[in-house]
């Protein structure tokens, strides 16, 4: 364990008073002795504001006009001393030991660690499934990854731990990305250095109906949020990957299976309303499948099933192809035969 290591944890808010206390208490009850807390509230017209004053002196406390979620990261950022960041959304918490597990991992070479984060309801409870959902976190020196698919296998905002040296490349963020600020920093941090990883849930996220990206329900209009997060995240890694002198392939933007697969479900979901006017479902299904056996690290029977759910979304009608993309990116609505289904096969291939 490193102990000179100084840890700040910037919780960012606006309008969840009644998340915010516990969010809070969270990161106060770390048991690693060196850290800071400050609290960014983003213009809040609830009763944030006394709920923050109360906890007095125990925190850096921050109110700004609403500016959004990169406003408040990067306002937290300047006001910060730590040497490891973490920006918990005020909706999420850490557990106890979240501090020291991280320090205790951190190596000199690392510009991030992200950890696994148990999945609660709005009340708290247990969803029974940490996030991400199967696989292993991504780690070690991940940028040519990341330069070749936009992506890797990471976690939301509460569940990374940054590098201050890595951040002062980055920030501020700018105002383009204000509401996709962890984006932003998911997409640039790993090209600056090493990315580890702890497969132990360290804290809680969670889902609930103003969370932007937790899919508790399935509607055209997150699936178009989802498109054009995405098409940002090309962009940007499009220019800053040519900055930093990466070769950045022309069709970067379907070579993940899971940009495809959103743009796919937003045109059969809602054909009217898609953003794209020049997607077609069988092409699109024809980069998913390419997407999955070229660029995806899933094993073979994975990609058995995501080529036939590509398949049947593509070919199928809108009435037969809506319950395959509610399957799909909300697993909680999945009837029991099928999630039977998919169990039995996952004992099939292991054996």
């Amino acid at each position: 364990m490193q102990q000179h290591l100084k840890l700040s944890i910037v919780i960012n808010n606006y309008n969840y008073d009644r998340f915010l206390a516990q969010a809070i208490d969270s990161a106060l009850a770390q048991t690693y002795p060196h850290v800071e807390v400050i609290v960014v509230d983003d213009g809040s017209t609830d009763g944030s504001r006394q709920i923050i004053e109360g906890y007095g002196d125990r925190i850096i406390p921050i109110f700004q006009a609403n500016g959004k979620q990169g406003a408040a990261f990067n306002n937290g950022f300047a006001h910060s001393q730590g040497d490891i960041i973490i920006f918990l959304d005020a909706d999420d918490y850490l557990y106890p030991t979240a501090a020291e597990s991280i320090v205790q991992a951190w190596q000199t070479d690392s510009v991030k660690l992200h950890y696994r984060l148990d999945v609660v309801d709005t009340e708290g409870n247990p969803r029974g499934f940490s996030y991400p959902q199967g696989g292993s976190l991504s780690k070690g020196d991940i940028h040519q990854a990341v330069i070749m698919k936009g992506t890797y296998t990471g976690v939301p905002t509460s569940g990374n731990a940054l590098s201050r040296r890595a951040l002062e490349q980055v920030m501020p963020i700018p105002p383009e990305f204000n509401t996709t600020s962890d984006d932003y920093l998911s997409v640039l941090i790993p090209l600056y250095g090493e990315v580890a990883a702890l497969e132990t849930p360290l804290g809680a996220y969670r889902i609930h109906t103003n969370n932007q990206w937790a899919m508790s329900t399935v509607s055209a209009e997150r699936f178009h949020r989802f498109i054009r997060h995405d098409r940002q995240r090309c962009q940007l890694l499009t220019v800053k990957g040519k900055e930093l002198g990466f070769d950045v392939p022309d069709d970067l933007e379907m070579r993940f299976l899971g940009r495809v697969w959103s743009r796919l479900s937003s045109l059969k979901f809602d054909l009217a309303s898609h953003p794209i006017a020049e997607d077609r479902p069988l092409a699109l299904a024809r980069a998913g499948i390419r997407a999955v056996w070229l660029y995806s690290d899933h094993n073979w029977p994975k990609k058995i099933i995501f080529s036939v759910w590509f398949i049947w979304v593509g070919v199928m009608p809108p009435a037969l192809a809506r319950p395959a993309i509610i399957w799909l990116f909300a697993p909680q609505f999945r009837p029991k035969p099928i999630d039977w289904t998919l169990t039995k096969l996952r004992v099939l291939v292991s054996t």
